[in-house]
């Protein structure tokens, strides 16, 4: 019974705290480094930074599910959730623990490498937190626009932890997250247009007409795997290139399906091919950067 309930728990706590987005962002902060000229960081630095981006994340996510917990009750997709269900009830004391842990983690990630990346976490936790979640999300369009650079903060993170913040590099793979959020997002929203319109969320679908939301999406795509090439001159070697022009590739070609026909079941492929296009960006990013290290 006790280990049953343990891992109820723990369930709970996966979906409430929105762990799989926060392995998505620790990758982003991995791919940082990845990309960054050099660095001095050791395994342990690498591994310990990796478990700060994962809490802060994690962290953001559940007081993004404890404040969106009335919205999230009238939406299909999320009813689901620990807040909405009741499993867990929302109190004072989770947003006490929830700012305490995020202190932890971003003293976690100063100890472990230096203040630069740690205000980056600082950054992306709060763009995510409180100019997306509070400020931004039940008010405005440009939420998810704005949201965005929630990812970008991560690769800032990883590149500031080397030492090499404002290299080019970072700072392209940072505007090609940026870029990458909201025709990932506004696909999803075209799906969930009647959720996003009943809980009278303005995501780009819901206020604006079919043809400029497709539109918005494909240009927005075509522009982000345009430019993830340029990386090539940046230091990235053949692997990464396959890997942008296969995820990239896919990616562009659903959105335009999408803006040429704009159903929802292009809708749906170009909200997989997104994931697919960032999965195989930042996983050909750290295999570039291992095969290549010595070369």
């Amino acid at each position: 019974m006790v280990t049953t309930n343990f891992v109820k728990n723990m369930r709970l706590i996966y979906l409430a705290a929105k762990v799989r987005l926060g392995f998505l962002i620790v990758a982003c902060a991995l791919a940082g480094i990845a990309v960054s000229p050099s660095s001095a960081l050791s395994n342990v630095q690498i591994i310990v930074l990796a478990v700060a981006v994962l809490l802060s994340s994690s962290i953001a996510g559940a007081f993004n599910q404890l404040y969106e917990r009335d919205i999230d009750a009238v939406m299909l997709r999320t009813q689901n959730r620990p807040f909405v269900t009741g499993a867990f009830l929302p109190s004072n004391a989770w947003k006490f623990w929830l700012f305490v842990l995020s202190l932890i983690a971003i003293m976690i990630a100063y100890l472990a490498t230096n203040i630069e990346a740690a205000f980056f976490l600082f950054a992306g936790s709060f763009t995510y937190g409180v100019i997306y979640t509070v400020w931004l999300k039940r008010k405005t369009w440009m939420n998810i626009v704005i949201g965005g650079l929630a990812g970008s903060f991560a690769v800032l993170v990883g590149s500031a932890a080397t030492g090499s913040t404002f290299a080019p590099a970072p700072l392209i793979l940072a505007v090609i997250l940026f870029l990458w959020t909201p025709p990932h997002f506004w696909a999803l929203a075209i799906i969930c247009k009647e959720d996003y319109s009943k809980a009278s969320i303005p995501m780009l679908p819901s206020v604006a007409s079919e043809l400029v939301t497709v539109q918005a999406i494909f240009w927005h795509t075509l522009i982000l795997v345009l430019l993830s090439f340029s990386l090539m001159f940046y230091g990235m070697h053949w692997v990464y290139f396959l890997s942008a022009l296969t995820g990239g590739g896919y990616f562009v070609y659903t959105s335009y399906q999408l803006a040429v026909k704009k159903t929802p079941h292009w809708a749906r492929k170009t909200f997989y091919a997104s994931i697919i296009h960032l999965g195989l960006l930042l996983i050909g990013t750290m295999i570039d950067a291992i095969i290549f290290v010595n070369v």
